[in-house]
């Protein structure tokens, strides 16, 4: 969060918190806000224009290229304000949208996989990349489990209030459970699966950091991130067979379309198309 989160219009961080956004939501509106408020900063908030601020977007875009996830973050930021805090009408504030990207997630394969978690030789570390891995989770889910969501007699991860605020079981791997095991001898964690240092929440820093190292490590030079294990977790998943509703309910989607991207990306179909340059006799 920005230095002075005090200077946020009144109601603004109590109304996210009261509407239990996630923790990182709060952080990521709080901050765009604020910069909204540091650029507007000799006009009245609730004088500013719909124009005004799509002036104020367009800037961001020419100027900071910032991206589409992040223009509609910063979008909906402000209309948090106008429409939560104020309660103007929803047709007050007709913003323009972006159209949304069509990219594909970057999937790492089964052995790029097996070379992050074998060399990754900190046993909490490997245990965290082997958890997001095995239960195909968000970075904040990671974060948010409890000793407790490891339920090794059924073999499976409770997600408690992930995104859409509902729980969730994901898959246990009986290989993560032995590396679990080794690390509860070592770490013994108290509340939290996994604690930072000084206790308390790991922090998604920390994962970010842990993951690229990894990469290094194992000198795989795809643009990738924690949540590309969440990612190729559901590619596998459908590679080895499993049927896409399935998966849909281990990630948490509200809807088939956002995991059906999933079938863009696995390879066991393609895999078993044959090149027509292959049928030429020379």
């Amino acid at each position: 969060m920005q230095s002075n989160p005090s200077r946020l219009p009144g109601e603004y961080l109590e109304l996210l918190q009261r509407r239990r956004y996630s923790q990182s939501t709060i952080i990521t509106y709080t901050n765009y806000f604020l910069q909204f408020m540091d650029y507007h900063h000799n006009q009245d908030l609730n004088t500013i224009t719909p124009p005004q601020i799509n002036a104020y977007i367009l800037k961001l875009i020419e100027y900071k290229k910032i991206s589409t996830s992040q223009q509609n973050q910063r979008i909906n930021a402000i209309k948090f304000y106008y429409e939560k805090v104020l309660g103007r009408k929803r047709e007050y504030f007709q913003l323009s949208r972006p159209r949304k990207e069509s990219t594909l997630p970057t999937i790492l394969t089964l052995e790029e996989v097996e070379k992050i978690f074998q060399l990754t030789k900190n046993q909490k570390h490997k245990c965290i990349l082997m958890t997001i891995y095995s239960g195909g989770l968000r970075r904040s889910e990671l974060i948010n489990l409890k000793v407790e969501d490891i339920d090794s007699q059924r073999m499976l991860i409770k997600v408690c209030a992930a995104k859409g605020k509902k729980d969730r079981f994901t898959l246990l791997s009986e290989k993560l459970v032995i590396e679990l095991r080794k690390y509860y001898m070592e770490y013994y964690p108290k509340k939290w699966l996994f604690e930072g240092q000084k206790g308390g929440q790991y922090s998604a820093t920390s994962i970010e950091k842990v993951f690229r190292e990894a990469v290094k490590r194992a000198h795989i030079r795809k643009h990738v991130t924690p949540h590309s294990l969440r990612h190729s977790f559901a590619t596998h998943l459908l590679e080895q067979g499993t049927n896409l509703r399935y998966i849909q309910e281990l990630l948490g989607h509200a809807s088939t379309k956002t995991t059906e991207v999933y079938t863009h990306v696995a390879s066991h179909a393609l895999m078993k198309i044959k090149n027509p340059l292959d049928n030429l006799d020379s």
